[in-house]
């Protein structure tokens, strides 16, 4: 990908019959992506308290580590397909950590990937190679080339 690409997505929001003002408003809103997907999302409960929070939208810490994920999973698949694995499943319990960094501030400062890939087939690749491909999905990943939080890949056995 040589030529700078734009990503799009609209974030709408509206106050209801809520003051505001008295910062008892509802975070609950929506994300909305070119293709035509809505999300809903909210803060997370863990920065605000429900009933403000919506705990079943997607908030953006939880958005942030699964676009890593998902990031890694796509790279992953496509280097396992070039070199002639085939992956029936995968699955990744990523987890991102929310702690003080180094200027002081709240930030996921650590973003742990925990992937899962079952294959298939007459060519299975080795521990090596596994850890191979996953190193190659991390340096090929856009999202985490792009993010100073440390991001770990730490792939099930």
């Amino acid at each position: 990908m040589s030529a700078a690409t734009e990503h799009v997505a609209e974030v709408v929001w509206e106050r209801g019959e809520a003051v505001f003002t008295d910062n008892r408003y509802p975070r609950r809103h929506a994300w909305r992506f070119d293709g035509g997907a809505e999300v809903p999302a909210s803060s997370s409960p863990h920065s605000v308290r429900v009933p403000f929070s919506d705990p079943s939208a997607v908030d953006p810490e939880e958005a942030f580590v699964a676009s890593l994920s998902s990031c890694h999973m796509l790279w992953f698949l496509s280097i396992a397909a070039q070199r002639g694995f085939r992956v029936d499943r995968y699955r990744d319990a990523a987890v991102g950590t929310m702690a003080v960094n180094a200027a002081g501030r709240m930030a996921i400062t650590v973003v742990t990937l925990r992937p899962e890939a079952v294959f298939s087939g007459d060519r299975r690749p080795g521990a090596d190679e596994l850890a191979a491909m996953h190193h190659a999905a991390h340096e090929a990943c856009y999202i985490a080339n792009s993010v100073t939080a440390e991001v770990r890949c730490e792939p099930c056995a």
